[in-house]
Parts: C-alpha cells; sequence; structure tokens
C-alpha cells in the first residue's frame, strides 16, 4: 500500500511583495498538512502578510487543513494583514461552510477578487458591496 497515494503539491507566487499566493493541489489531510504549514510558515518569515491559498485543485480536506488555515489567519491579523481562500472545491467549500470557517476567512472566487479584498478597507469585510 502506498503512503501517499495522493501526495501534496503546494506552489507560492508573489503576485506583490507582501503577498503570498499559495495554490495548493491533492488531499490537505493529517498526512499532508505539515508539508502546508512549513509553506504559510515560510511566508510569514519572509514578511508575507496576505495569503491567498487557492483550494481549487484540493478535492479533500480534514480538520488538520482547517487549523493550519485557523492559525495562519490568526498570525497573518496581528501583523496586520489577511488570509483569503480561493475557489474551494465543493467538498471543502462544504466543510468550511459546516464548520464556520467560511464565516471567519473569507472565501473569493478568484485571485482577482482575493487580491480586491486585500486592498479594500479592512474594518467590515462581512458586507458585499452592492
Amino acid at each position: 500500500m502506498p503512503i501517499a497515494q495522493d501526495p501534496l503539491s503546494v506552489e507560492v507566487t508573489l503576485p506583490r511583495e507582501d503577498v503570498a499566493l499559495v495554490t495548493v493541489e491533492g488531499y490537505l489531510d493529517v498526512d499532508t498538512a505539515t508539508e502546508f504549514q512549513h509553506h504559510l510558515a515560510n511566508q510569514l518569515h519572509h514578511g508575507r502578510r496576505h495569503f491567498l491559498l487557492d483550494l481549487s485543485a484540493v478535492p479533500f480536506m480534514d480538520s488538520s487543513g482547517m487549523n493550519i488555515i485557523l492559525r495562519v489567519y490568526q498570525e497573518a491579523r496581528e501583523l496586520p494583514g489577511s488570509v483569503h481562500i480561493i475557489s474551494p472545491t465543493p467538498a471543502v467549500r462544504r466543510i468550511l461552510d459546516l464548520t464556520g470557517v467560511s464565516i471567519t476567512v473569507p472565501v473569493s472566487e478568484s485571485v482577482d477578487e482575493a487580491m480586491e479584498r486585500v486592498d479594500g478597507p479592512q474594518a467590515a469585510p462581512a458586507e458585499p458591496e452592492v
């Protein structure tokens, strides 16, 4: 039996000096969460304040992945900074909604939408523009 049937792939790009776009592909679970966390910690260490987490290629995420997202969210807020989830798959979106993570961490449909939120007013993220 293979150890990692669906290994995690994490790619980090920098749309701006203070923004890390973290594109995740594969299962984000107890077996792969440490790798994900190392990438985020490395970006925090290098002064990134805003994290765009592209989860469009993550078919499954368990509580390990959610805990890391919430942890980086708390650390980024103290900077001050932000975390945005981009295009989660339906299964991941359901978990985010059921656990309330999507209420805390904004969910965007695209990188452009997330960047607009990064640059927008920080006071009232809960109200969408009309």
